[in-house]
């Protein structure tokens, strides 16, 4: 179904490799639509509850695609806001999952690679990873990644990467935010293992919901109009049957009723 992807599914978790090896998954027209068809999958499907996004072979991803830039840098301005948008649309279907998403980056994350691990809820990444914003550096802009990453670097730092496109290392990646876990290549799949085990002890529900809250709070003056707003989603919450039953189970000092519907079918589920 998507010729650039490979999506392996383990009980509850999706793992969505690009697999353009060859390219280190390079950004064309193909990936991108590919990814934006296999998120909505995903996220309409019930069974998934985490989502990990990989990359196949050497790289994360390594931005664009040197012939599909020079081929845009030939196309008429109404063609290449086409192609934006959807480079747009690709990135906001992945950051609005309602599912948690968790960026895997092992080798280069540059330019749109590092778009998309910013657009994931959580990075984890392989020491020796390389992240840059190098739109500047073939004299245009990170101009549809840039709100995911000032999201999770603050304009302050993006003030410098988005100019200089110097190489950041994973312990750099991680000081100003962009990055919440570092692991040594072969502890990676293992860190991501952690965390996934992590997030499905939470309430699908509330996990769909807190991420809306994210969106909803980010950046916004303490006004009443927002105290309101936080009011009416946590009131919404306390009336479902996921929170009832992940207050009874906590009462009852048993597991709620979303964690052993995934033990039930998968041999490695999540453990309270």
């Amino acid at each position: 179904m998507h010729p650039t992807l490979e999506i392996q599914y383990a009980g509850p978790v999706a793992t969505l490799w690009m697999n353009r090896p060859e390219l280190h998954n390079a950004f064309n027209p193909q990936l991108i639509a590919d990814l934006t068809a296999a998120c909505h999958a995903l996220d309409a499907d019930d069974t998934v509850r985490v989502v990990i996004l990989a990359g196949r072979g050497k790289s994360f991803s390594a931005g664009a695609d040197l012939n599909w830039m020079k081929t845009a840098g030939q196309a008429s301005v109404a063609d290449n806001i086409e192609d934006a948008r959807r480079l747009a649309t690709m990135l906001r279907t992945l950051a609005e999952l309602r599912k948690p998403t968790i960026a895997r980056v092992h080798g280069a994350a540059l330019g749109g690679g590092l778009g998309l691990a910013a657009a994931c809820d959580l990075c984890v990444a392989a020491t020796g990873a390389v992240f840059a914003t190098s739109e500047v550096r073939f004299g245009i802009i990170p101009a549809t990644i840039a709100p995911y990453v000032i999201r999770a670097i603050g304009a302050r730092q993006a003030s410098r990467y988005f100019q200089t496109a110097e190489r950041m290392d994973t312990q750099r990646a991680w000081e100003i935010g962009l990055v919440h876990e570092l692991a040594a290549p072969e502890d990676l799949d293992s860190k991501v293992q952690q965390l996934t085990d992590t997030l499905l002890l939470g309430g699908p529900q509330a996990q769909a919901a807190a991420k809306a809250l994210i969106r909803a709070v980010a950046g916004q003056a303490i006004s009443d109009e927002l105290m309101e707003d936080t009011a009416h989603r946590i009131a919404a919450l306390r009336a479902t049957a996921e929170a009832r039953e992940g207050l009874a189970a906590f009462l009852e000092k048993r597991r709620p009723a979303w964690i052993d519907a995934i033990a039930e079918v998968s041999p490695n589920g999540a453990e309270n």
